[in-house]
């Protein structure tokens, strides 16, 4: 990492802890209710039982480049070792924590609390290497870079996002520069303007691999007037808000997003019981927000017909970790049906939380699918998955009209698409439209595409255990190998594989118009 000297002759380029998704902030908020650092706990528990459960908490995150052939240089490495360096300086201020109380009341005060305090500290967490193609000493060095985080799951779960905003940047920082901001603002708002004009509802997903912070900016400036021309032209769509917390708070936004993959393959490598962990997962979930809160499911970490399988059970009663504090109940508690009587503190931690038989209801409990506002489609054919899920809700009785989110690799074309899909068989569609958005550029010297990089940073390991996603396309297939392939035998997966699905190429390719 770089020193101190070297760090403050650099303004930072992430310099807010919101400048992240806000599902990251929901899942910090679950592993902090259901899987926290017992180091700080007030339950007293043998040395022997503490090193056990530090190990269960600890987790792994991989750095992967699926565009590996689009490299930093040296220079590009130590402009990113400082900025790294400066999120360990990140805090919650005062007007973020009302922001966070007031737009995003899902989150427990306790959390918001833990908020409040919390320190990244990427010297102890991070991991960071550049090999070079062909070392000769240079700054102008290319090669790739190998990044690898480490520590407690809730103390390291914000990393993902700033991370992988700051290597997009570097690239585009120091490797690739023949690009200016010109007509981003304008194309960022034509955009807006088509999807609206047909009706759609847009969210804007574009953090990860945005350009940088100011290109991000600039678009949701340009869908801020898209919508303004909505309203003055009578268009049906809307803009539904954005996944950057910091860009809803500065532009009065409703943050939005609940879920990711990482929730799903977190709570599978610990308990390393495949056949159950969508379940758990949905149990956990609901366990900390509350029914029908947040109320988007992502279906694909483990192929979705394994997770409709947990989608159509029945929410049973069961715990909250502590009892008796704000720190641990659901924020809508007043509403919610979920019994906080028993804690985590009489089980063997962190997922042994005992489910009530019985039910004080007079009738049968609601399932997830019930519960749930609808779906999140994220890998594999789109409208293979809408034919799916209009099967699953017919199949369940369920008639009341449900969502479908789009978030993979949208473009303009394939929302409309989608939306024509989905409305024929009575869905909502909404679109979280991301890297389309914000790194959509072209070279000044040719007028040709300027390729964004596709770069993901992943769950590895948890508790001990790989972590793996098979998703519903196995171009998405991430993780230990012999782990996603046992995981697949365990499930009885089949094997998909969608043509319009190369990681590679998947916002262009060089020399594409």
């Amino acid at each position: 990492m770089a020193s101190s000297g070297e760090a403050a002759e650099l303004p930072p380029a992430i310099f807010s802890l919101l400048d992240t998704d806000l599902y990251k902030l929901t899942m910090q908020c679950c592993v902090l209710k259901y899987f926290p650092d017992v180091r700080k706990s007030r339950i007293w528990l043998p040395e022997h039982k503490l090193d056990l459960i530090r190990c269960l908490l600890a987790v792994t995150y991989n750095f992967t480049n699926r565009t590996p052939h689009l490299k930093l240089n040296r220079t590009a490495f130590k402009w990113l070792q400082i900025q790294i360096t400066k999120l360990g300086e990140l805090t919650l201020s005062d007007e973020e924590h009302s922001f966070l109380s007031s737009k995003c009341s899902f989150l427990t005060s306790g959390y918001l609390g833990f908020l409040s305090s919390f320190r990244l500290r990427p010297a102890d967490q991070i991991d960071l290497q550049f090999h070079p193609t062909n070392d000769t000493g240079s700054d102008e060095d290319v090669g790739d870079l190998e990044l690898r985080v480490k520590g407690l799951w809730v103390e390291t779960i914000l990393y993902e996002i700033p991370l992988l905003a700051l290597i997009s940047e570097a690239y585009f920082k120091f490797i690739d520069r023949d690009w200016n901001y010109d007509g981003q603002l304008d194309l960022a708002r034509s955009k807006g303007q088509r999807l609206l004009k047909e009706g759609c509802l847009l969210s804007e997903f574009g953090s990860r691999r945005r350009r940088c912070y100011h290109t991000q900016d600039l678009v949701i400036q340009g869908l801020l007037k898209a919508e303004a021309d909505a309203r003055d032209a009578g268009w049906t769509g809307k803009l539904s808000g954005t996944s950057n917390v910091q860009f809803a708070m500065k532009y009065g936004l409703t943050p939005v997003g609940t879920v990711a993959h990482e929730w799903f393959m977190g709570v599978a490598a610990v308990t390393n019981d495949y056949e159950q962990a969508n379940e758990i997962s949905l149990r956990y979930w609901v366990g900390t927000f509350g029914e029908g809160v947040l109320g988007i499911a992502l279906t694909d970490t483990f192929g979705t017909p394994s997770f409709l399988e947990a989608f159509q059970k029945h929410i049973p009663k069961y715990t909250t970790p502590v009892s008796g504090s704000a720190a641990t109940t659901a924020s809508v508690g007043t509403t919610s049906s979920i019994p906080a009587e028993e804690t985590l503190s009489n089980t063997d931690p962190p997922l042994s939380a005992p489910i009530h038989d019985g039910d004080s209801r007079a009738q049968e409990p609601p399932t997830y699918a019930q519960v749930f506002t609808g779906v999140r489609q994220d890998s594999g054919d789109p409208v293979d998955f809408i034919k799916l899920m209009r099967k699953f809700y017919d199949s369940q009785g369920i008639t009341e009209k449900k969502t479908i989110v789009f978030s993979d690799s949208l473009n303009i074309e394939l929302c409309l698409k989608y939306k024509a899909a989905a409305e024929a068989e009575g869905f909502q569609p909404t679109f979280g439209m991301g890297t389309f958005l914000t790194n959509d550029f072209t070279r000044l010297s040719t007028g040709k595409k300027s390729i964004p990089l596709n770069i993901v940073i992943k769950l590895f390991s948890a508790g001990g255990r790989p972590a793996v996603k098979i998703s519903d396309n196995i171009g998405k297939n991430t993780g230990d190998k012999a782990t996603v392939e046992d995981v697949k035998r365990r499930l009885g997966y089949t094997e998909k594989e969608w043509t319009g699905g190369d990681e590679a190429a998947r916002w262009g390719k060089e020399g594409d118009k």
